[in-house]
């Protein structure tokens, strides 16, 4: 799919690199905030370094303290930029997300927000909110922290969102009846992707309603990150040799959140390797109407206030 499966490995990143432009990401970004879930591992950590180098504000969120820790200490040392900031957030659990955006929106000002944080547990397990997990991650976190800080992102000029999501999404079509996978056969892989797409309908739908914000969701092809490693061991061993590097992984990334190429392109659009590419493959009945795709903002929005707190302070 896209421009055929290798175009996913490392191979497929170093002949489409060829057409990159360097002076794209050649800037400095001092002065605007970026904030990057899942940044002390993978991908969130290859562009957090990235946007570190080039002089940005970064705000870490991870769940992890020690391993945060490490990894912040590892982007300062290797990049000389003070400015990086270290927050504990379990993205699977709506109540600290709103909480902690709500702190963050009186503290800090934020332009950029690049949704990375995401995981694939491939059994049925659930949250103590009783919230199936890859859900509670992928998509529920996904869209209650940008919510939220949509407001804070809303006061800036040139402000930016930017969901990593996977090429895994082609091949399932939203499916807004059963988004805790709680009928038939769990498959972790399918739910995956499934969330994936819902990733895709939801960069989609915010880039009609928040027309002064520039979204964007992409495909950062199969790299080799820790993510992969655990959750698909099998694929790893067969293919280590093939992936790309997490920084190869990160380029689009840093590449829409840095250059000013970037939003000269309509928001809302689906990229790889720095080219916004088809979200359905040719002859696939992946696509919705468009009552299914606003039926699911429906359902996540009614879904993310019962855990908003109401308590004032």
């Amino acid at each position: 799919f896209l421009t055929g499966v290798s175009g996913l490995f490392r191979s497929g990143y170093e002949s489409a690199s060829k057409h990159f432009n360097p002076a794209d990401v050649e800037v400095n970004v001092s002065g605007r905030s970026f904030l990057v879930t899942g940044a002390n591992s993978g991908i969130g950590k290859a562009t957090a370094k990235e946007i570190a180098r080039r002089g940005g504000t970064v705000h870490l969120v991870c769940r992890n303290k020690e391993r945060a820790e490490v990894a912040k200490g590892e982007i300062v040392t290797e990049t000389g930029n003070e400015n990086i900031f270290l927050h504990i957030v379990d993205i699977s659990n709506p109540k600290e997300i709103w909480k902690f955006a709500e702190k963050f929106k009186n503290e800090h000002k934020l332009n950029v927000l690049i949704n990375n944080a995401g995981c694939m547990v491939n059994s049925r397990e659930l949250t103590e909110d009783g919230l199936e997990k890859n859900f509670a991650t992928n998509t529920l976190g996904t869209y209650i922290l940008t919510t939220a800080l949509l407001p804070l992102l809303e006061k800036e000029a040139d402000a930016r969102v930017i969901t990593v999501s996977s090429g895994g999404m082609l091949v399932q079509k939203l499916n807004v009846s059963d988004l805790q996978s709680g009928n038939g056969t769990f498959d972790g892989t399918m739910v995956y992707a499934q969330n994936k797409r819902q990733q895709v309908v939801l960069t989609e739908q915010w880039a009609k309603t928040h027309r002064n914000i520039h979204f964007s969701v992409m495909h950062p092809g199969w790299a080799d990150t820790p993510a992969v490693r655990s959750s698909m061991p099998d694929f790893y061993q067969k293919m280590k040799n093939t992936l790309r590097t997490e920084a190869q992984g990160a380029d689009t990334v840093v590449w829409l959140a840095v250059s000013s190429e970037a939003t000269k392109l309509p928001s809302g659009l689906f990229f790889q390797d720095r080219q916004s590419v088809p979200t359905h493959l040719p002859l696939a009945s992946t696509h919705s109407p468009p009552e299914e795709e606003e039926k699911l903002m429906e359902v996540l929005e009614e879904l993310s206030q019962k855990f908003k707190s109401t308590s004032p302070g």
